[in-house]
């Protein structure tokens, strides 16, 4: 039986980019499909207490240098050699969620977050500007118009903050979290986890 994967997700976190390739090509290896569930990282933190762990764990001696650690060995074991900190990191996400809970009602909810994704991690490109934003739709191909239609909707303001709050009410605490058959796996380190139960 197909397994689905259902990845929390905020385009906020790096971690959400460094995971997303690995994801898919694990995901193809057992037939399993991806969910994305868009959900805000920001409130999760608030609902939760959490905070990044930069500002978390910045008086705790050698932590944040050893995560870099980590995340070096995750680049260069999955090739992500793209990546680059984005310089407005942190960003506000909200209105590239809302697009991409628009994306999916649409059937390009994929698409959009891998373009957006090489966008902000890869390129550079500062969610704040509304200019490059709408550059990037263009470019890609994406209907610019009934993304910018759907973002705007109540309901998918409305689906946005429920399922922030219904991450947290499951258990999850930041981004990537992942649930697969009712089980939560938290991190890009979870992979082998989540291979072994698909």
């Amino acid at each position: 039986m197909t397994k689905t994967i259902e990845f929390i997700f905020d385009f906020v976190s790096p971690n959400g980019y460094l995971v997303w390739q690995p994801l898919k090509e694990l995901a193809a290896r057992k037939g399993a499909t991806i969910t994305l569930t868009p959900a805000l990282l920001g409130g999760m933190h608030k609902l939760t207490g959490n905070a990044p762990p930069f500002i978390r764990d910045a008086d705790v001696k050698g932590k944040n240098a050893y995560a870099q650690l980590e995340m070096q060995r995750f680049i260069v074991r999955h090739g992500l050699t793209k990546f680059r900190m984005n310089p407005a990191f942190p960003f506000r996400s909200v209105e590239l969620l809302r697009l991409l809970l628009a994306a999916i009602d649409l059937g390009c909810g994929e698409a959009f977050a891998e373009v957006f994704l090489r966008a902000i991690w890869e390129d550079g490109l500062n969610p704040a500007d509304t200019t490059a934003v709408d550059a990037v739709i263009a470019a890609a191909g994406l209907p610019a118009a009934a993304l910018a239609e759907g973002a705007q909707s109540a309901d998918v303001k409305d689906r946005l903050a429920a399922n922030t709050q219904a991450a947290v009410d499951r258990g999850a605490f930041g981004i990537p979290t992942f649930f697969v058959d009712g089980e939560m796996f938290f991190g890009k380190e979870r992979l082998g986890q989540i291979e072994e139960l698909c």
